[in-house]
């Protein structure tokens, strides 16, 4: 299943004019980067993927609207998964993007990678 388009563009609105914003598409999503690191990303059926200090990840999940993410039945660290009323407001989707963008912004930016072959 493809990502939901209506939640990217709405993402788009929230990230566009964030300094090193890329977008890549990923794992059935669409995932917004910054500086090389993904903070948050388009999900299928509608959900948002937000990577989150693992601390922090823990006291915001309630394991119905937001819940650590799972990538073939194992728990990904410091990802949560967002669905639902959480996003229909553009207030709580402002918010949980904001997180993934706090958190990224503290990590030290990715180099690129050089090509294969040389």
């Amino acid at each position: 299943m493809a990502y939901d388009e209506v939640l990217a563009q709405r993402l788009h609105e929230l990230l566009d004019a964030e300094p090193g914003l890329t977008t890549r598409a990923m794992f059935g999503g669409l995932g917004f980067m910054l500086d090389g690191h993904m903070a948050v990303a388009a999900g299928s059926g509608g959900s948002l993927m937000v990577r989150v200090d693992p601390a922090d990840g823990e006291a915001w999940t309630d394991g119905e609207t937001v819940r650590p993410m799972e990538m073939r039945g194992r728990a990904m660290t410091g990802w949560l998964l967002v669905d639902g009323p959480e996003l229909a407001e553009d207030e709580r989707l402002r918010l949980w993007v904001g997180r993934g963008v706090d958190h990224v912004r503290g990590l030290p930016p990715k180099q690129p990678k050089e090509p294969r072959g040389a």
